[in-house]
């Protein structure tokens, strides 16, 4: 029975790390973009990163950043995978020789399979809303039944996720992760409820494939 993996983004402190970990999140997001209100620098990633226990998976999510800015906090050993939320192209994403996750904004019109193919380098493709005003974090979800069957990479799906409507989504389209963040706040953005964050996890981790 294959295991649904758990992403915890949007963190900005060490309470909520731990707290991920200790639910069984297997992933943590810092957000390296200052236009976000989740925002992390990388100063604090790097506190929190070191403190976390092994075989947590450290994800940094970048938005059409400078090289140079990314290879800083490469050097720094601070994450595991990159995500790339904005309108990097494959061949930018793969320079770093490093894992890569491409974020595919989704609306009714949006070619998945096709951008997917384009980015082959990717380790896997996350799905989120489609937004005029943000890159991820709008807290909306996008319509599901869009997610295609026959793509030939991981799916990982964002966008609105909450403790009422994961076992809908975990149920009928499977993903191989899931990506949350408001979803699992209580009114303070980048402070996670931990209590939400438990029940979100244990449902995912629940859910028979």
């Amino acid at each position: 029975m294959r295991d649904i993996k758990v992403k915890i983004c949007g963190i900005t402190n060490l309470e909520d790390a731990l707290a991920s970990a200790d639910a069984g999140a297997d992933a943590i997001g810092f957000v390296f973009y200052e236009g976000s209100q989740r925002y992390c620098s990388p100063e604090k990633a790097k506190l929190i990163s070191k403190k976390t226990p092994p075989f947590l998976t450290k994800v940094g999510l970048f938005v059409n950043h400078d090289k140079s800015f990314i290879r800083g906090i490469l050097d720094q050993n601070i994450i595991d995978v990159i995500q790339f939320h904005g309108h990097e192209s494959n061949d930018f994403c793969k320079s770093f020789n490093f894992p890569f996750i491409k974020v595919i904004p989704v609306e009714k019109s949006t070619d998945i399979v096709k951008i997917s193919e384009e980015f082959i380098d990717a380790s896997s493709i996350l799905l989120d809303t489609f937004d005029t005003k943000h890159y991820g974090g709008s807290g909306k979800s996008f319509d599901w039944s869009l997610i295609p069957k026959d793509i030939a990479k991981p799916i990982i799906v964002a966008g609105g996720l909450n403790v009422e409507n994961i076992q809908s989504l975990v149920s009928h389209y499977k993903p191989y992760a899931v990506d949350v963040s408001g979803g699992v706040e209580d009114g303070v953005k980048g402070v996670k409820c931990h209590k939400l964050l438990n029940s979100f996890i244990k449902v995912v981790k629940n859910a028979k494939l």
